[in-house]
């Protein structure tokens, strides 16, 4: 079964929370006009950046439908559901939801606490979610710093093949680029990589990477596209330093607690998605106060996303 590539970049949406805490749902048209007008292609939902471990089913089920009931008329819009990945039956039933709802794919990480003893385990798991959605694209998501699941997309891909006909590739999120090549070389390029780290997009475009899942490309779409244009130009020595840029932007990440600090970024091109939910920490009041110094420091207003810009 063919299913159409993904290329450009896919943006991982932030879940939208009230000031209780609750899904605030109301803003996700606003979301997605945000991620159109900055050509983002696509959005991975309830992922990591979304906070699908800290949402509980009947939420993840509400949030996809918001997505879903916003894009379903746009073709050139990917939706991809990010299933979980410890609780295989409500994966599968979240899949079958999905496929209901009509997402252009579903995604399924590796379970991070009965781990699969290898990847002919991590296969069968595979194999029996995406089952119960035929008519659905399935892309196995790679990000073993938060699974602990360091196998071999490689020798995944060698156990699949054949075997999953809606398997379409790789959500990669690790900086292993001796397989994420061989891996987009398998099978003559038969299987659709997406590169997951903003902050080593470079390196990925060199190895011929066409697509990217990211948190970032909420909120700093033009930077990425600047960069894969001074790329595709062959100015690589702008290329270099707009990736630097990038990564001056995520080092604020870390500097401010971690993770959350992405919703901060959000508050800052008028995408108020409240805070994350316990146990990731937040940052006080005091602290935003300086980290918006920072990222004044950055020129962040040159290249952050925007409603007003002209497509």
């Amino acid at each position: 079964m063919n299913y159409k590539k993904i290329d450009g970049l896919i943006a991982a949406p932030f879940t939208p929370f009230d000031e209780t805490g609750e899904l605030n749902l109301d803003i996700i048209p606003a979301y997605y006009q945000l991620l159109k007008t900055n050509r983002v292609k696509g959005a991975f939902i309830c992922g990591s950046t979304g906070e699908g471990v800290s949402l509980t089913f009947a939420e993840k089920v509400e949030v996809l439908k918001a997505w879903g009931t916003i894009t379903k008329e746009d073709p050139d819009f990917t939706l991809i559901m990010f299933l979980g990945g410890t609780n295989i039956k409500e994966c599968k039933e979240l899949a079958k939801i999905s496929e209901e709802v009509g997402a252009d794919a579903i995604s399924f990480t590796s379970p991070f606490y009965f781990k699969p003893a290898d990847v002919v385990q991590l296969a069968k798991c595979c194999k029996e979610i995406a089952a119960v959605a035929p008519r659905t694209a399935f892309y196995y998501y790679h990000i073993p710093v938060l699974t602990g699941g360091n196998y071999s997309m490689y020798d995944l891909l060698q156990e699949i093949d054949g075997k999953i006909p809606t398997f379409s590739g790789i959500k990669y999120t690790h900086e292993d680029f001796m397989d994420f090549l061989s891996c987009m070389n398998y099978q003559n390029g038969k299987y659709n990589m997406l590169w997951g780290r903003d902050e080593n997009m470079l390196s990925s475009l060199v190895l011929g990477c066409k697509g990217a899942v990211g948190s970032t490309y909420n909120y700093a779409a033009p930077l990425y596209h600047d960069l894969i244009q001074a790329y595709q130009q062959g100015d690589l020595d702008k290329a270099n330093v707009l990736q630097q840029k990038s990564i001056d932007m995520i080092r604020l990440l870390g500097k401010y607690g971690g993770i959350a600090t992405g919703k901060a970024y959000m508050k800052l091109v008028e995408m108020d998605c409240g805070e994350f939910r316990l146990p990731v920490s937040n940052m006080s009041s005091d602290s935003f106060e300086k980290f918006k110094q920072d990222v004044a420091s950055l020129g962040f207003e040159n290249f952050k996303s925007t409603l007003n810009v002209c497509v």
